[in-house]
């Protein structure tokens, strides 16, 4: 089985290739927003195109042939690239194996079941700490700087930096954001915007951030629609553009992890921050973050914690 590049859909040249194809496109269509679709598919061509390297067709695959690509991707990231994470490998995995469930249950019933077993669901993926991120946060101090940076670098940086970091936002929801999302409600400033699964959400603007965003569409003609954020030639921000934004603010900024420093930072230093400002008020930040599960946001208060309260600092005190 090979991939043919087929848009929001892998298309696959085989004998049952067009099952695979419709089966897979209907799995990607339940999976919600565009963005978690997209994730999934490229996760899926990571395996099918490590299985045309190696001579397995993905059909017949084995635990072993699943683990043989998790060990490819530990050593070369499997196809001459950077080793894989051990987050970004489990993830994969589960992608893959959630694709070969649907594949079996989607065929369980034909007279010759397309898939008889999920190859990936006994595999060796790796187990990811889920008290572990890599995400680097900053202190309020250090917000205070980047948010003067923004300002300084020009209407869309500042709008974007001080909407996503001061309502929390992932920086997918926005950049899907669109002018006409703008509205009022009970006399705040509002954006619609899509989160996690597809939903749709409604978040005050600050004065502060409303006000960024007000300057930046008047920089423009206040334009009636189209995508909020843009570019200077006119096509809308995408994510690589926001990485380098916010890498270059907080180089400007001075901010020592600068180079770490990622747009979801910002928002992790969001949700970090609201807990510190509410003493610990993990519903709350639950409610402002989006997170659907509260053990979410435990992580992100234990987090918090841990660095500020380790038992390094209280050997240092004594002992220095």
């Amino acid at each position: 089985m090979s991939v043919v590049p087929g848009g929001d859909a892998l298309v696959v040249a085989a004998g049952s290739g067009e099952v695979v194809a419709g089966l897979t496109a209907t799995w990607l269509r339940v999976k919600g927003s565009a963005r978690t679709r997209a994730a999934y598919l490229r996760d899926l061509r990571h395996w099918v195109a490590h299985c045309g390297s190696v001579g397995v067709d993905p059909l017949v695959a084995r635990t072993a042939d699943v683990d043989g690509w998790i060990v490819a991707q530990r050593v070369d990231g499997s196809r001459g690239r950077a080793p894989a994470a051990e987050s970004t490998i489990a993830r994969r995995v589960a992608a893959v194996s959630s694709w070969y469930d649907y594949l079996v249950a989607g065929t369980a019933d034909d007279p010759v079941p397309l898939v008889v077993r999920n190859p990936a669901a006994r595999a060796a993926r790796p187990r990811v700490d889920p008290e572990y991120t890599p995400t680097v946060g900053l202190t309020a101090e250090e917000v205070g700087r980047l948010l003067v940076a923004a300002d300084g670098d020009g209407a869309t940086g500042s709008a974007l930096v001080r909407l996503v970091f001061t309502a929390g936002l992932r920086v997918g929801s926005a950049l899907t954001a669109r002018v006409e999302d703008l509205g009022w409600d009970q006399g705040h400033r509002t954006l619609e915007v899509a989160v996690k699964g597809g939903r749709r959400s409604r978040v005050p603007l600050p004065p502060a951030a409303a006000d960024a965003v007000a300057r930046m569409l008047a920089e423009r003609g206040d334009p009636a629609g189209g995508p909020l954020f843009v570019t200077g030639s006119g096509r809308p921000v995408y994510h690589m553009f926001v990485y380098r934004l916010v890498k270059r603010l907080a180089e400007r900024a001075g901010i020592a992890a600068a180079q770490r420093l990622t747009p979801h930072g910002l928002r992790h230093t969001a949700i970090t921050l609201y807990l510190e400002q509410t003493n610990g008020n993990v519903r709350g930040a639950q409610l402002y973050a989006g997170h659907a599960r509260p053990e979410t946001t435990m992580r992100y208060d234990r987090a918090r914690r841990g660095l500020a309260d380790h038992g390094a600092y209280v050997l240092a005190a004594r002992f220095g």
